[in-house]
């Protein structure tokens, strides 16, 4: 376990050092440079001066290869730099949206697998009845939905037409003036919408996927062994064959964190959430190449520690795997 562990882990150090080289060099050839939006530092002095000013302030007429070994030292600090935009930590402004950000995907990750393992259930043991047919289309309906304009919809009747939801934000304007039962509440009322929006694809795709791999399971020999000894079809059910039926479900799982991280960006710009997706949008937007490496670089890691965990788990309830990295 120890070297599948060790060659995981090394494999993972890896993909984040080039996904932070690829971010660079994609800021770094950006039409019109890093400091094509720094015009403002003085009045007195030309655009084209001021700009000359701004990158050798911030070691941006270094050769590339020297920018980014210096940002690597830093880094190993845990220090991202100071923005462009206001001149404030990286990691400062990244610490107050990361808790936002985190809990969105934990809860929308939550009811990924709290909703689809039982519909999946549901359609495996029901197959080809009404309850499988209604999954089914669920199921299709979250493939072909856009999510983005799910999002619109919903808040079209859930926040305009209904007023039962606000529509964007993650306090209300008087959160301060609340109880913290009410302050609770009220970020509970601000959450429903990206979590549901968040999590509807992935609950569609999960749901099926638990569907195909439970049926698959219950055609095994074991599984007809189960049958015959009499006992009862519920635990035949979910002691022999939803164990083995999830297995492949925890990598899955793991393997969805790309996918709601990379989503945040898009859901937290509709709802205005105030989490990092949102953050590295004004960030690109402005050019604002240390916010814009931080938040990569935190996503980055996010995603890869997602998967490194699936696989940990997988190799955990799968001996398979630990003894096929032992032949090679």
């Amino acid at each position: 376990m120890g070297a599948f562990l060790f060659r995981r882990f090394a494999l993972t150090l890896v993909t984040l050092l080039g996904i932070t080289l690829m971010t660079f060099l994609v800021m770094r050839i950006a039409p019109g440079g890093l400091t094509a939006g720094t015009t403002d530092l003085s009045a007195r002095v030309s655009a084209h001066e001021q700009r000359k000013k701004f990158a050798a302030l911030y070691d941006l007429d270094k050769p590339w290869y020297v920018q980014y070994g210096r940002w690597l030292k830093r880094l190993s600090r845990l220090d991202f730099g100071r923005s462009f935009k206001d001149d404030r930590p990286v990691l400062e402004k990244i610490s107050e949206r990361l808790p936002n950000t985190l809990l969105l995907n934990v809860l929308s990750l939550g009811l990924v697998f709290f909703v689809a393992v039982p519909l999946g259930i549901l359609a495996a043991v029901k197959q080809n009845t009404v309850w499988d047919r209604a999954v089914s289309a669920l199921v299709f309906i979250g493939f072909s939905a856009p999510t983005f304009w799910l999002a619109l919809m919903l808040m079209m009747l859930f926040g305009v037409t209904l007023g039962w939801l606000p529509l964007s934000g993650l306090h209300a304007l008087n959160a301060d003036e609340l109880s913290a039962t009410s302050s609770v509440l009220d970020m509970a009322r601000h959450l429903v919408l990206p979590v549901l929006i968040s999590a509807f694809a992935g609950l569609a795709g999960l749901s099926r996927f638990v569907r195909n791999g439970l049926l698959e399971v219950v055609r095994q020999d074991y599984v007809r062994t189960a049958r015959a000894k009499g006992l009862p079809e519920s635990r035949v059910i979910f002691r022999h064959a939803l164990r083995n039926a999830l297995i492949p479900v925890v990598t899955l799982l793991g393997l969805s964190l790309p996918d709601l991280i990379g989503g945040g960006f898009i859901f937290e710009t509709i709802f205005a959430f105030p989490g990092m997706g949102r953050l590295g949008f004004d960030a690109v937007m402005a050019r604002d190449f240390p916010v814009v490496m931080g938040v990569g670089t935190i996503a980055a890691f996010l995603t890869l520690a997602g998967n490194l965990l699936a696989d940990v788990t997988y190799a955990l309830v799968d001996p398979r795997i630990r003894l096929a990295g032992k032949h090679r």
